[in-house]
């Protein structure tokens, strides 16, 4: 059976479905879609956005801001188990992950944690480290320890905003911002760990080290215009399931935020 999932960061679920662009989500063929940045709890929205008819939603919403990150999911499969964020409680609270398990596989989606702002010294100046890496390692590792234990019982199929772009060819200007969180090394480190344990960037196994594919763009500089943009959206899978990836892609054209959504078919 050939199963469709994207992953979409839509950054802001209330205004997006207010655009024509979310007409995109009437119209996917996909099984599975997985929302991030939602920056919404299901009550806050209307039963059609909450629930759409035909799929079975699930929410991770943030306790402790309102209108900061969350994820959702909506399958056209009953999933056999569904739970919200990462077991350890110091990771818990702003709606960043969902696991749901199916047959085949276990399915994470991530809003995984940015570096936040530059820290600055006593006289102002930039001191070179972020407020929340430390934050972000800490919720990476932990997630990495989950993902490795659900992986003992069966495949792991992970998707979402990672806030990293792994290598030089997924950012437009790798040059300039190796200093910047997204693509500090100690980030890009984690990933290179990732992939060593055996998961897969599906995007790079069907398309190689193809240049000038990104799924964000700063809204700031009309980077999308000039596609200057980063690739921190992504689609993995652990290695046992890499034989059963068909194809991967990014929906560049579809508008309505500053991510674009990704996609990944899969053949159980």
């Amino acid at each position: 059976m050939l199963i469709k999932l994207v992953s979409w960061n839509v950054n802001g679920l209330r205004a997006l479905s207010a655009k024509p662009e979310w007409g995109w989500f009437a119209r996917t063929d996909a099984g599975i879609v997985a929302l991030q940045e939602t920056k919404a709890h299901p009550e806050q929205l209307r039963e059609d956005l909450a629930s759409p008819a035909g799929w079975e939603a699930h929410w991770s919403s943030s306790v402790v801001k309102k209108g900061y990150s969350g994820v959702a999911v909506f399958s056209r499969f009953k999933p056999l188990a569904a739970r919200a964020e990462l077991p350890d409680p110091r990771w818990q609270g702003e709606g960043r992950l969902l696991h749901l398990e199916f047959q085949d596989f276990h399915f994470f989606n991530g809003y995984f944690p940015n570096g936040g702002a530059e820290e600055l010294d006593e006289n102002g100046r930039p001191t070179g480290r972020f407020r929340r890496v430390p934050y972000k390692m800490g919720f990476f590792e932990a997630f990495l320890s989950y993902a490795e234990e659900c992986r003992k019982s069966k495949p792991v199929v992970v998707c979402g905003d990672f806030n990293i772009a792994h290598k030089p060819v997924d950012l437009a200007r790798p040059r300039q911002n190796v200093k910047n969180t997204g693509f500090l090394p100690e980030e890009r480190a984690f990933l290179d760990r990732f992939t060593a344990l055996g998961y897969v960037d599906t995007f790079r196994k069907v398309h190689g080290d193809k240049p000038d594919q990104y799924s964000w763009w700063s809204y700031k500089t009309r980077a999308r215009e000039k596609n200057i943009g980063w690739r921190i959206d992504y689609f993995f899978v652990s290695e046992e399931l890499a034989p059963a990836v068909s194809d991967a892609w990014i929906e560049g054209d579809v508008r309505g935020s500053d991510h674009c959504p990704v996609g990944l078919a899969l053949n159980v």
